[in-house]
């Protein structure tokens, strides 16, 4: 069976850091750009960053450039997303998804296989 399971959310105060992880199971990540996404209550999904299948290009939603940094290491079949400075905004349902891409590009559309998502709430 094919899937993507997040894992890492939780509550934090604003300013606290997060990491979240993707990992696989039933297939090898290394040949897929994966994307992050988030979904807050009554808003559309959205990406928020994406990594190239070999990690060496990345990109990111403006709100949280310079906040978050997404890696992944191929041996353990995992992509991660370190969130820091958190901000109450940054509070939503983060999935993790396969994405178009190649060895130098990502982006955020042709998701074929999608995680269950899990939650960050960023509250005082």
């Amino acid at each position: 069976q094919l899937e993507l399971v997040e894992s890492g959310g939780g509550l934090v105060q604003p300013g606290g850091s997060l990491r979240l992880s993707c990992a696989a199971s039933g297939f090898t990540l290394d040949h897929y750009a994966i994307g992050w996404f988030r979904q807050a209550p009554g808003k559309e999904r959205e990406g928020v960053s994406c990594i190239s299948s070999n990690g060496g290009s990345a990109n990111y939603e403006d709100s949280v450039k310079g906040r978050f940094t997404i890696s992944r290491d191929n041996a353990l079949n995992t992509v991660y997303l370190q969130m820091n400075s958190l901000k109450p905004e940054d509070t939503a349902v983060y999935y993790c998804a396969t994405v178009d891409g190649t060895s130098t590009m990502c982006t955020y559309s042709g998701m074929n296989y999608w995680g269950r998502g899990t939650l960050v709430t960023v509250s005082s």
